[in-house]
């Protein structure tokens, strides 16, 4: 596991996660991860997520994954921004995912937040990963 990015780190894990048809899935907790969970719990993605305190101190947040009718409600969680590729864009280029359908979270001088969100706020920023 490269942990030079904890976030593709945590979406891999969720991935894995659903793939194996589990119902909870635990990643060290972090701010960012925990704001990107709150962004994916407000829009339905998930059930929601909650801090458990852990030994070494970090903690961990254990997510509490969606299905629908068995079938994970996650249909694709992509990584945009990387360690060694940031993607940022102004408000007016904030890619639509699929038409509307799914998600682009995006990390804003307002916080981490949905596109939609961003472009309502009128802000831009780091295109951290789109959900669909």
């Amino acid at each position: 596991m490269s942990m030079n990015d904890p976030l593709g780190d945590m979406l891999t894990r969720i991935r894995n996660a659903q793939l194996r048809g589990k119902s909870t899935v635990s990643t060290p907790a972090s701010k960012l991860r925990a704001w990107v969970l709150d962004v994916l719990s407000a829009e339905g993605y998930i059930r929601g997520y909650e801090k458990k305190e852990t030994e070494n101190g970090q903690g961990e947040l254990v997510i509490s994954l969606k299905y629908f009718e068995g079938t994970p409600v996650i249909r694709e969680l992509k990584r945009v921004s990387k360690p060694g590729r940031r993607v940022y864009m102004a408000t007016k280029d904030l890619p639509s995912v699929r038409n509307g359908l799914g998600v682009s979270i995006i990390s804003t001088p307002k916080g981490v937040m949905s596109d939609a969100s961003a472009r309502s706020a009128n802000v831009g920023g780091e295109v951290l990963c789109t959900v669909f």
